[in-house]
């Protein structure tokens, strides 16, 4: 996987880099035992492909970066959170299908 590819691996080391973009970032806080997290994964591979160039996607594994996800108060995963210039400007917790999720960033691009 190179560049902008698909999602980007995010971590609480550089979760806050990532986030201050000036574009949208889409982050999902996911873990590997979640089955609807895995549900989520083909279609935010999808989407970061599409949205290539135009917006940032990236993954958070919970299950290793407590500090972020207790930060953003995760309760439920999958989550998906919408970012611009560093601040939350949409959130969604579940999985949901592609079509929801091209109207959110559409709604935000």
């Amino acid at each position: 996987m190179e560049g902008s590819d698909g999602p980007i691996e995010v971590n609480d080391e550089n979760f806050e880099d990532t986030i201050k973009d000036d574009g949208l970032v889409v982050v999902d806080f996911w873990a590997p035992w979640c089955g609807p997290c895995m549900m989520v994964g083909p279609i935010m591979e999808e989407a970061a492909k599409d949205y290539a160039g135009k917006v940032t996607f990236g993954k958070l594994n919970v299950d290793h970066n407590g500090a972020t996800a207790g930060k953003f108060g995760i309760m439920s995963i999958p989550t998906i959170m919408f970012f611009k210039s560093g601040e939350v400007v949409d959130k969604v917790i579940g999985a949901i299908p592609r079509e929801q999720l091209d109207m959110i960033i559409k709604k935000h691009l």
